[in-house]
């Protein structure tokens, strides 16, 4: 079944339900009124009756158009009016149980005139006294006129209802077809947008209900999507420009080798360290670009863990990597949990550290704090230009001091990238005194309870 015809289904069952309800309302409502009119003619009948005769009367229970009859406590009849005499009868002659009004069949073949075919009538029973009796008085009236104005109310109400149920299948059809236009048009938009894949275009923006929110949000989507493929582009080209410059100077060397028999023993060290050196270059580009590649993913599930260790550990290889030019490493840090990819957090870590090394003078000193979630490093070196600051963290942008030093330029690219997928954020600035500054903040979480399954074990 399609939504239009599920939209007309509904919407005519409403209206259906409502026509029904709408109409036995109005038939009881009918009903009730015609009969408490009738109750009415009966307890003045009632009372004329008991005026008239003034007390128990014998003969025959008929007066004018009136049916009645008296029943004794012990369930006696007098003027028998054909009435069937009930326990409820008896119990309002001994005076036990108060008035009541019912529905019943008479039998009486000398009132047949009064009585429908059916042979229902509408009686009242109520007590009376004469003199120290005490009987319960009948009175009849019959149902033929209200039956025939209910049958005739009946008939109207099952034509209205059956043309209001035939007037809610258009109007239901009606509105569906207005209501699913736009939704087909947005519809068409989007399956454009499918076979064409131009995550350019947009949709009018549309009002404020809900087809214009629907419209806004897929106008959302397709700027997300178009900035996804625009970063991607970039990557690519920036990633082509960047593999081309050690690419050449691994050609370069390799056609060399063709004639590494008429190089001497130290040009064939140089030329082995060149191609050592470039091969690493290329590696880590390549590692870099992995990291970039996988975005937002979460191949493996977070964990809670000590941060203050892995930044201990990442501490510790920066160390040695500073030794060469004697580039001593200090850190303060308290124990401080997080929850994340431990991984990810270990590579942004230690990229930051590297870019402190890289740019530490010899014999300098790199100072690292771990405290509440917060890593801060700082290096002693010539500093960031502030003309740099806003641009540090974008992919492939190398400073002009930084064009002559090994690097690819994603380094800082995938701290931020990290930052954010871990729900953190990361920081550069220019602390007093020179150097660079940089603040990688990650959300703290509670310290896991023994036994987690979801908690490092490097504690």
């Amino acid at each position: 079944m399609t939504f239009r015809s599920r939209l007309v289904l509904v919407a005519t069952i409403a209206v259906v339900v409502a026509i029904l309800a709408a109409a036995a309302a109005s038939y009881f409502a009918a009903r009730n009124s015609l009969l408490g009119s009738m109750d009415g003619t009966l307890q003045a009948d009632a009372q004329a009756i008991q005026a008239h005769t003034g007390q128990l009367p014998r003969g025959l229970g008929q007066t004018g158009y009136r049916v009645y009859q008296f029943v004794t406590p012990s369930g006696a009849v007098i003027n028998d009016g054909g009435i069937p005499v009930s326990p409820d009868a008896r119990a309002v002659a001994a005076g036990t149980s108060p008035a009541y009004y019912a529905n019943v069949t008479i039998a009486g073949a000398d009132y047949r005139e009064l009585v429908t075919s059916a042979g229902t009538v509408r009686v009242v029973t109520g007590g009376v006294f004469a003199g120290t009796t005490r009987a319960a008085l009948q009175v009849v009236l019959p149902l033929a006129g209200v039956d025939s104005q209910l049958a005739h109310l009946g008939f109207i109400l099952v034509v209205v209802a059956l043309l209001g149920i035939a007037f809610a299948l258009l109007l239901a059809w009606l509105v569906s077809h207005a209501a699913l236009v736009p939704l087909d048009e947005l519809t068409a938009a989007v399956e454009e947008v499918a076979a064409t894949t131009d995550v350019s275009q947009r949709l009018e923006p549309g009002g404020p209900d809900e087809l214009g929110r629907l419209r806004r949000a897929f106008n959302h989507l397709l700027s997300a999507l178009q900035r996804s493929q625009d970063a991607q582009r970039q990557l690519v080209l920036d990633a082509g420009h960047e593999l081309r410059t050690p690419l050449t100077s691994l050609r370069t060397n390799l056609e060399v080798v063709r004639r590494l028999d008429q190089l001497s023993p130290y040009e064939r060290e140089v030329l082995v360290d060149d191609l050592l050196t470039q091969m690493g270059e290329l590696t880590a580009l390549v590692g870099d670009l992995s990291e970039l590649a996988r975005g937002e993913q979460r191949p493996t599930p977070p964990r809670v863990f000590r941060l203050d260790s892995l930044v201990t550990d990442a501490v510790a290889v920066a160390t040695t990597h500073g030794r060469p030019r004697e580039v001593n490493f200090s850190l303060s840090s308290t124990p401080t949990w997080v929850r994340g990819q431990r991984d990810r957090i270990d590579r942004a870590i230690g990229n930051l550290l590297d870019n402190a090394l890289k740019w530490s003078p010899d014999h300098g000193v790199v100072e690292v704090t771990c405290h509440g979630g917060v890593v801060t490093v700082r290096d002693h070196g010539p500093g960031i230009a502030e003309e740099d600051l806003p641009y540090v963290f974008d992919r492939f942008y190398r400073a002009p001091a930084a064009r002559g030093l090994p690097g690819s330029g994603l380094g800082l690219a995938i701290v931020a990238q990290v930052a954010e997928a871990e729900g953190g954020s990361v920081w550069a600035g220019l602390p007093p005194g020179g150097g660079a500054i940089f603040r990688f903040e990650l959300p703290t979480a509670p310290p896991p309870a023994s036994g987690d399954p979801d908690a490092s074990d490097d504690e």
